[in-house]
């Protein structure tokens, strides 16, 4: 939604709408207002600290579901509906447009809350909650908790087929089972909480509940803010090839950019999308083992430099090795170099002995580099370069990775960038250094 285009803006205000319809019973429901009032400013007030500099989770779904699953277990539908409207509106939001997305999330959650709490009453279980029958309240509970689920899943593949133009066969896919398990585990605190809340003991024994949620939170934190810290790591080493090869500057963003293009189609999980990423960002770290002299060389190579410029792999492997989350994009900087037909380097790998994620990374370090204006070779245009990249399949690319870029590219385009410091009025290409991308030989940049 970073490019918000008009059919998103459609998309968005009709969920908006549906989400109206469904308040617009407020002024006829009887309803404990001072509840609707305490869970909306504790959802509201936890989303805040959930945000905050302290804690620090920043994951755009919700992080306090307990509080309105709560209260659509004790509320009516229209009632518990408005209990997540107030944070929603208020929350922090790091990526414009700021209020469009605040509305989205409002839209949705309303929806989400009206929908498990229609679920819950049908099923009989306000009754179960109001009369403490815990076994019976797991029963009507768990089908709101599935219908929460089913309703944020279909928003969020709505979207991602609209705003993001994913296909359709795979917008929805695995949405449901990733939020399934962990909203459960908040569905059984929202659960507690409403049958402390109908207890002797009162909210105030239902607002402990939180407490055991606060420390996994806690936790939750601690582990985004290393990820961010490897993170922060991983863009200073990228700056730090940038600075050194000039040349290529911006290279090792697009590279990644395509790479998860490339994950995206062939229908891998968001998790692995993430770690493709990576390692398309990554793959050419191991370019500060090199001397800078080679690095912007403008003639052709020795046999000699040659084989220093083919180490990067490894010393890039070494960089890397030591980061735990980045798992498979290890083995990619290591192997994007191979080539199906064995004659890559650094261990001349053949077919399917190359790692998946380094036949991903090979296609779109190829595809970038013929596409990017440098010093010593102008663009090429992309349907040039993706007819390349096909012309090269089977021998030196993998065809799987070389037609899922294909695809991506042309539903979604792509923007080639000019990657060198001075290149508006490029003069008459350079002798490329041995090895640059020409023609016939894609993606055996250096």
């Amino acid at each position: 939604m970073e490019a918000v285009t008009a059919r998103t803006r459609v998309y968005v205000t009709s969920v908006a709408l549906a989400a109206v319809l469904c308040l617009l019973p407020l002024p006829g429901v009887d309803a404990p207002w001072w509840a609707v009032a305490l869970l909306a400013a504790l959802y509201a007030g936890c989303e805040r600290v959930a945000r905050s500099r302290y804690v620090g989770i920043s994951h755009p779904a919700g992080t306090f579901y307990p509080v309105l699953l709560a209260a659509a277990f004790l509320l009516s539908a229209p009632a518990a509906a408005l209990v997540a409207v107030p944070g929603a509106l208020l929350s922090q939001v790091a990526q414009r447009p700021v209020a469009l997305r605040r509305i989205w999330r409002a839209a949705q959650l309303v929806l989400g809350v009206w929908a498990a709490g229609r679920v819950h009453r049908a099923l009989g279980g306000r009754d179960a909650v109001v009369a403490g029958d815990v076994p019976y309240a797991l029963g009507p509970a768990g089908a709101a908790v599935l219908a929460f689920c089913l309703v944020l899943a279909l928003l969020d593949g709505g979207i991602l087929a609209v705003a993001e133009r994913v296909p359709l066969r795979r917008a929805w896919r695995g949405l449901l089972a990733r939020s399934l398990a962990p909203i459960a585990v908040h569905g059984l605190a929202g659960l507690m909480m409403a049958v402390l809340w109908r207890s002797p003991y009162g909210p105030v024994a239902a607002l402990l509940v939180l407490l055991p949620m606060c420390v996994s939170w806690w936790a939750f934190a601690q582990y985004h803010r290393e990820r961010a810290a490897h993170q922060a790591t991983i863009r200073a080493l990228v700056q730090a090839v940038d600075i050194k090869d000039g040349y290529t500057r911006g290279h090792s963003e697009r590279v990644g950019q395509a790479s998860m293009m490339i994950a995206r189609e062939l229908g891998m999980d968001d998790e692995r999308v993430e770690v493709l990423r990576f390692a398309g960002i990554l793959h050419d770290v191991g370019k500060l083992g090199v001397p800078t002299r080679l690095l912007r060389k403008n003639g052709p190579l020795t046999p000699e430099e040659r084989r220093v410029i083919e180490l990067h792999p490894e010393y890039g492997h070494e960089m890397v090795r030591g980061i735990g989350f980045l798992g498979e994009a290890r083995a990619a900087v290591l192997h994007h170099h191979e080539r199906l037909d064995g004659s890559g380097y650094p261990y001349g790998l053949v077919g399917r002995q190359i790692p998946e994620s380094a036949r991903v990374v090979a296609v779109a370090d190829a595809f970038d580099a013929m596409t990017s204006t440098r010093c010593y070779s102008r663009a090429r245009p992309v349907p040039v370069a993706l007819a390349e990249l096909e012309r090269c399949a089977g021998s030196q690319f993998d065809p799987v990775m070389v037609a899922a870029l294909a695809e991506a590219v042309g539903r979604a385009g792509w923007r080639p960038a000019v990657t060198a410091d001075d290149t508006e009025d490029v003069p008459a290409p350079r002798v490329p250094p041995s090895g640059a991308p020409v023609a016939g030989r894609p993606g055996a940049q250096r």
